[in-house]
């Protein structure tokens, strides 16, 4: 069954339906988390709180837009309220982000380059809020422009134009660090 359909059937008070679509997206909203928080911990706390977020909110869903952009978007608004809330980041230096940008590198890190990652994505989250969010969604979780701007709230050029202003304060970091 797809995921509209789970969801309508949910909103009806399913509880099958309510389960599959948290096992469906499960690790989808925790690796969003673990990229906007940087932390393990506050990533399970992220996962967990949209959990239930969507038990409540399920029953509001109308289908105007896909349900995975929906839950991205109760994703996104838990984890940026963490933040907001006094939570603290770590940050490092921002080693070889732009490159890898560039290159289009968007997936969480494998063992083997698990440092180079954890810098990049703590560099992400050090830029300011609006950029941190266009490259977390574009190239963290790949979405189309388009899909990140219905999930930030904002116009598809307003996306691009926040991906331009990353990537330039980006290298210039890269260039005063060196």
């Amino acid at each position: 069954m797809d995921d509209q359909a789970l969801a309508v059937k949910a909103a009806g008070g399913c509880r099958v339906s309510f389960a599959a679509l948290v096992a469906r997206y499960y690790d989808r909203i925790y690796r969003l988390a673990w990229r906007q928080c940087g932390s393990r911990a506050q990533a399970e706390d992220v996962a967990q709180d949209v959990c239930v977020k969507l038990a409540t909110a399920i029953a509001s869903f109308r289908g105007e837009a896909a349900f995975s952009t929906w839950v991205w978007r109760i994703t996104f608004t838990t984890a940026s309220d963490r933040l907001r809330a006094g939570r603290r980041l770590t940050t490092l230096e921002p080693s070889r982000i732009v490159a890898l940008m560039d290159a289009g590198e968007a997936r969480e890190p494998s063992p083997e380059d698990a440092v180079i990652g954890a810098e990049i994505w703590d560099a992400v989250r050090a830029l300011p809020d609006q950029q941190r969010d266009a490259v977390l969604l574009v190239y963290g979780e790949e979405m189309s422009h388009a899909e990140a701007a219905v999930v930030m709230g904002c116009r598809e050029k307003t996306v691009s134009w926040h991906l331009h202003e990353a990537k330039k304060r980006l290298k210039t970091q890269l260039q005063t660090a060196v």
